[in-house]
């Protein structure tokens, strides 16, 4: 199957599920989801950063996506580009993927405006739209670092501004989330009196909840066991909070630490129980289950479980 536009995927979830948004690194990844979203007739979003393509090549990650959608054919699937510069945004454009990001949310008001309203109108021309934020996460996300104390909550009436002077297709929202494995400080979690906010300013309108990981104490705790020297503070967005946020709009749910916490205790409970293998196949093959599983548990979270037949293309 062919990637389809998220928008496509938001008209129908919109208000009744979350898609997951999920970022990919390596072919390990690739299988693991597309595996979870066969197994459960799930669609999702294929999300690659600019770090991602750096990392692997741009034409090796688009080529893996396409290889799973062949050996997957049931997968309905986008293809997102998370996180991007103009320059990232323009490269994606031109090379398949069905949906982009541009992110100059660190950016004052008017700036982020004229960024996004630019990718917008390359994005439109060719069918392809375009994810915005407004307001600025905290946290660390591959090479982004925002410090805490330049975190802000996205304005609910700046947010309706800002879609109309843009005509961006969804909105990544500052509700009280962070990248990276320490989502929250203290016990705050997700400001849902923001996000009612918001939704009644755009309604019916698609937003994106980033930094959703939901970082499983029990998960830093056996990777620290092994050898990890993770912060036991870690903590991320409970389950309840994500049920919830889908009532407020919350189309896009992204998803990237957990699954890197994964990698860890995979890789580090393989060797830690078996120091004399070097081979990465085996150790590879017990991640590939474990992220179909993960996932599997996460595509039911979000409700998404069996949409993938009932979605209907134009």
């Amino acid at each position: 199957m062919k990637p389809v536009s998220t928008q496509l995927l938001f008209d129908h979830c919109y208000g009744q599920y979350a898609i997951a948004a999920v970022n990919v690194f390596t072919m390990e990844q690739v299988h693991g989801l597309f595996q979870a979203a066969q197994h459960t007739a799930s669609p999702v979003i294929v999300q690659v950063t600019p770090v991602a393509r750096n990392f692997a090549h741009p034409l090796m990650m688009m080529n893996m996506i396409k290889a799973a959608a062949e050996i997957y054919p049931d997968v309905v699937y986008a293809i997102h580009l998370d996180h991007g510069t103009e320059a990232h945004a323009f490269a994606a454009i031109d090379e398949g993927y069905t949906s982009v990001m541009i992110d100059a949310s660190h950016d004052v008001f008017d700036k982020n405006v004229a960024r996004t309203k630019t990718i917008v109108e390359k994005a439109h021309a060719k069918g392809i739209v375009v994810e915005a934020e407004l307001g600025v996460l905290s946290g660390v996300e591959d090479d982004l670092v925002v410090d805490e104390s330049h975190s802000k909550y996205t304005d609910p009436v700046q947010a309706k501004q800002f879609v109309q002077l843009t005509g961006c297709d969804s909105l990544a929202v500052a509700v009280g989330t962070s990248h990276g494995a320490y989502k929250f400080s203290g016990s705050r979690g997700l400001q849902f009196n923001v996000l009612k906010a918001i939704q009644e300013q755009l309604p019916g309108y698609p937003l994106v909840l980033h930094g959703a990981s939901s970082v499983k104490k029990e998960d830093v705790i056996a990777i620290n066991k092994m050898g990890g020297q993770l912060a036991d503070h870690a903590s991320g967005v409970s389950d309840e909070e994500v049920r919830k946020a889908i009532q407020y709009g919350v189309c896009k749910v992204n998803i990237a630490t957990d699954l890197r916490l994964l990698w860890t205790k995979v890789y580090r409970s393989f060797f830690y129980h078996h120091p004399e293998q070097f081979d990465p196949l085996v150790p590879g093959k017990e991640y590939i289950e474990a992220y179909k599983q993960f996932m599997i548990e996460k595509l039911e979270l979000l409700g998404a479980t069996g949409k993938s037949v009932i979605i209907q293309f134009n």
